[in-house]
């Protein structure tokens, strides 16, 4: 008589268990499916004539746009703007005439001392970063540069706090050269409107330098800086006042065109 193997039954029903186990495992997971939302769809780019056409209306209603940073020199004008980062320029403008009258030439800044200088700026945000910036700037520019402000963007870049946009400021606004500093205003400007859209201020910065005409690049930072600050606004932009509404490629404008 054959003798029954022991647990037979229960090694079949084992084994059963792992190949139904396996075959759970190479079963291919349901791939969810999730709608995505339809991408804002780009602003369409603007001819030549168009750009120049902007231009030429920024121009004719306000020929000689000036900063709106209180300053008396180039100098001062450097510190003002290194002031300005993360504030606005009626913050700075408060804080600047006390400070330029104990302060007005780099000798006499450095001479103020750090914490003289915190103290007088203190209204502003980032005051005792900047007040560091300030005094390392100033004398950097009595020990390299005879005390004056240098003209060349690798020099105004190597004093501290002082970024590629302050350099651009300080280039255009006490040397006249035609460059184009992309503050927040800027930056969306050439954005929503099409004009110059880029991931970053340096690509923006340099479509700009790309399609802005010859005529209009030196007050064009001020033109577009202003026309930010008052009219295109980041979160109500009043179109209804634009000069260059029709020109816009926006298509979230507030006014038909």
């Amino acid at each position: 008589m054959a003798r029954k193997t022991p647990g037979r039954k229960r090694l079949v029903t084992k084994a059963a268990g792992k190949s139904a186990r396996s075959g759970r495992a190479n079963k291919p997971k349901a791939t969810k499916t999730t709608a995505r939302k339809p991408a804002t769809a780009s602003p369409s780019s603007w001819t030549p004539r168009e750009i120049a056409e902007a231009f030429r209306r920024f121009q004719a209603a306000k020929a000689e746009p000036k900063g709106e940073l209180f300053h008396l020199d180039p100098f001062t004008l450097l510190v003002a703007v290194v002031l300005s980062a993360q504030a606005t320029d009626a913050g700075v403008n408060k804080a600047t005439p006390a400070l330029f009258a104990v302060g007005p030439t780099p000798e006499k800044m450095a001479a103020l001392g750090e914490d003289r200088v915190r103290e007088l700026i203190k209204t502003i945000g980032l005051f005792r970063t900047k007040a560091k910036n300030v005094i390392l700037l100033s004398q950097k520019l009595v020990a390299e540069h005879g005390g004056g402000v240098p003209r060349e963007r690798a020099a105004l870049e190597a004093l501290p706090g002082v970024g590629r946009k302050t350099a651009n400021v300080v280039l255009n606004m006490a040397f006249g050269e035609p460059t184009i500093a992309v503050d927040t205003h800027i930056f969306r400007i050439g954005n929503r409107t099409g004009l110059a859209p880029g991931k970053t201020p340096f690509d923006v910065e340099q479509k700009l330098l790309a399609v802005v005409p010859d005529a209009y690049k030196l007050h064009a930072h001020h033109w577009l800086i202003l026309h930010g600050r008052y009219i295109c606004l980041a979160r109500k932009p009043q179109c209804e006042k634009c000069l260059i509404a029709d020109l816009c490629k926006w298509p979230g404008k507030t006014t038909a065109a």
